[in-house]
């Protein structure tokens, strides 16, 4: 957001040109990311994640629909509708989000905060990895009902490595608690997940390495 402005009617916002399109555009053309690229795109909204929590904010919409690349590839988090500022150590019990990505805590609304975040993240790299989210069908009620079965009872493609199958399984735990992410060290211990291993995170940040894919 660069600048706003408004008159009698309307308030206008001045936003960031993303020409790259959707990430789920991209996934649909690609069918599916290897590790490394799937690595880029976990790790920017890893970083936008730290941004908005350390600020007492959970996003609660993250999909690949909603991480827009700009022209040089670097995706950026769009669409906070159902993002809120819930400050730290607080929970709130808001019925939103997208299906497939939706936590089992909102779902049985006993309560959420920034570990839905990370259920959320961990959908997210099985659907970057493998072309399809992890639960799924055509009605949001079976879907709600997949999810309670749990992560631990599916048995994942072989296309998921082994350190992104971890990663995925420690993201969601039914219990927000246990989710990697939610001890004291935060999102640093994601970061630190051996399926991160290599990554330029400082690289990321002054955008000096290279996107996997350049918008054309």
């Amino acid at each position: 957001l660069y600048k706003t402005f408004k008159d009698d009617k309307y308030v206008y916002m001045l936003l960031e040109v993303c020409l790259g399109g959707e990430l789920w555009t991209l996934l649909r053309d690609k069918s599916q990311f290897d590790d490394m690229a799937a690595r880029f795109y976990v790790a920017s909204v890893v970083e936008a994640f730290s941004y908005l929590h350390g600020r007492g904010i959970v996003y609660r919409d993250l999909k690949p629909e909603n991480m827009l690349l700009d022209s040089h590839g670097f995706a950026k988090l769009v669409d906070f509708g159902f993002a809120k500022k819930i400050g730290f150590s607080n929970k709130t019990w808001t019925f939103c989000g997208t299906p497939e990505y939706v936590p089992p805590e909102i779902i049985l609304n006993k309560g959420h905060d920034f570990s839905a975040d990370y259920w959320s993240l961990g959908i997210l790299i099985f659907e970057l990895v493998t072309g399809n989210p992890p639960f799924t069908s055509n009605d949001a009620m079976k879907t709600y009902n997949i999810i309670l079965r749990g992560m631990d009872v599916l048995e994942f493609p072989r296309k998921v490595s082994k350190n992104a199958g971890n990663l995925i399984r420690r993201l969601c735990r039914d219990s927000p608690t246990e989710r990697l992410g939610y001890q004291k060290d935060g999102l640093h211990d994601i970061k630190k997940h051996k399926w991160f291993q290599g990554f330029h995170w400082q690289g990321l940040v002054d955008r000096s390495i290279q996107p996997p894919y350049k918008p054309k």
